[in-house]
């Protein structure tokens, strides 16, 4: 005999307290309340969410979730609405459950108009057959988890499913092509894109651009070059790519216009082509991946609000949109910034190097391989280090600390210290240098780490 569904009011009860001794116990609180809550009601996410007028949001990729999300609800609620995120980060069902759990009331009401919920791929495709968001933002796929989600299509196919249970608007990514792809499985759906302007391609490498080169077999460009110019062409351009030159660029004829457009950026400042206006701003994120998740999240606040948008309102929400934790954030140590970059697969980390230079810098790198994080981390051979050779490393840290040592070995980059434990090497890597600015590239567990450690020399924000 099937149980029945405990009522919204007891299961909020039961789930409450499972939080409460969740942290207590000393746990963030963002997972085992939402299985609890699952557990005892499998329909409590979708009857929540099913209360909010303007709907529900679903921002899922490889890259650049946690980013663009904060920064889509920023925008909305700097256009008046009340908006609904699972702010911890935690992108799995169970940690949007979670979430609810501190926003709604003893009854089960939800004071919000609208959710923005950042979710994992795999555990999207779950969550939009339980409900169907109204829309969607798809920003990239790229060669990451490999021991979790499989090859780079399976990834695209998941996107693909959430884009087809989305029952309004798709914003996707016009420059990743598997992602660009994904239009011609819609149908009711409305389609709009955000993109790059032809001299910044170069900048943001697809996962084809990094694998092309490295693909081909020995022997393969040149006999492919003698029999045709064109294709000599784009050889001598890949061999320039894989030699550490520029990235090969993609060939764009028939591509769709984009309703918002990342033109030019600099440090924490860019230009995008908003419809048919060109505007230029002031940012607090920093670093290209992040600027041009601007544009994403424009792009998506455009599609959900139509013509009902503020403009003054939308650029001032969209200069003080500050990082997502651990994404670029910077906090300050001892008078001194210390940035906090996550890199979890060989574009995001090419994209953290290249964005926030090395000179001046005390470098600590950081790398788990917790499940979060990815077991195989032999990704870290897709990238090139050698912009750290000339000031080098400070501390290598975590669980392959050795296998990242070795790697920077071979860039030629050397390390002053090396401590596995992430606590003992904070503090090491803090007191060596009280007067620089510091810098910290870590995965994903390794950055949680490190960022609640930190918040014992100054004050973090909390997240859970």
């Amino acid at each position: 005999m099937t149980r029945p569904y405990l009522p919204r009011p007891v299961t909020i009860l039961i789930g409450r307290t499972a939080r409460t001794l969740t942290k207590w116990r000393g746990g963030s609180g963002s997972a085992f309340p939402g299985l609890v809550v699952e557990r005892l009601n499998p329909g409590f996410l979708a009857g929540v969410l099913a209360q909010l007028p303007r709907g529900v949001v679903v921002v899922s990729g490889t890259n650049g979730k946690t980013t663009t999300t904060k920064m889509v609800v920023e925008l909305l609620r700097g256009q008046g609405l009340k908006v609904f995120t699972n702010r911890s980060g935690s992108n799995f069902t169970r940690g949007v459950v979670a979430s609810l759990l501190g926003e709604i009331s003893p009854t089960g009401k939800l004071d919000a108009d609208i959710a923005v919920l950042e979710l994992d791929e795999a555990h999207a495709v779950h969550f939009v057959r339980a409900v169907n968001p109204r829309y969607s933002l798809l920003l990239n796929v790229m060669r990451d988890q490999l021991d979790r989600f499989g090859e780079i299509d399976t990834t695209a196919g998941m996107l693909r499913i959430i884009a087809e249970h989305t029952t309004g608007g798709v914003v996707l990514n016009r420059e990743d092509a598997r992602v660009a792809k994904i239009a011609e499985s819609l149908d009711q759906q409305q389609v709009r894109y955000f993109g790059l302007a032809p001299a910044l391609r170069k900048h943001f490498p697809s996962d084809d651009d990094l694998h092309s080169a490295s693909d081909v077999p020995d022997g393969t460009q040149s006999s492919i070059a003698s029999e045709d110019p064109e294709q000599a062409r784009l050889s001598a351009q890949l061999n320039r790519f894989s030699a550490g030159g520029e990235t090969p660029p993609r060939s764009v004829p028939g591509d769709p216009p984009a309703d918002v457009v990342l033109t030019d950026f600099g440090i924490q400042r860019g230009t995008f082509r908003i419809g048919t206006e060109e505007v230029t701003t002031e940012l607090k994120v920093n670093g290209a991946y992040n600027i041009y998740n601007a544009a994403a999240a424009l792009a998506l606040v455009r599609q959900v609000l139509g013509g009902e948008i503020d403009r003054e309102a939308l650029l001032m929400s969209l200069s003080q949109a500050a990082p997502a934790f651990g994404r670029g954030e910077s906090l300050t140590v001892a008078g001194q910034p210390v940035d906090l970059v996550l890199v979890k697969n060989p574009a995001g980390f090419r994209l953290g190097l290249s964005s926030f230079p090395a000179q001046g810098v005390a470098t600590m790198i950081a790398i788990n391989d917790n499940y979060a994080d990815g077991r195989d981390m032999s990704w870290l051979w897709d990238v090139s280090f050698e912009s750290l050779a000339e000031q080098g490393v400070a501390m290598v840290s975590g669980v392959r600390a050795h296998d990242m040592a070795l790697r920077l070995s071979y860039d030629g980059v050397s390390i002053a210290a090396l401590e596995p434990q992430l606590v003992v090497a904070l503090d090491e890597f803090l007191a060596a240098h009280p007067d620089t600015p510091k810098r910290i590239f870590c995965t994903y567990t390794a950055m949680l780490a490190l960022r609640k450690h930190l918040g014992s020399y100054t004050e973090v924000e909390a997240f859970n």
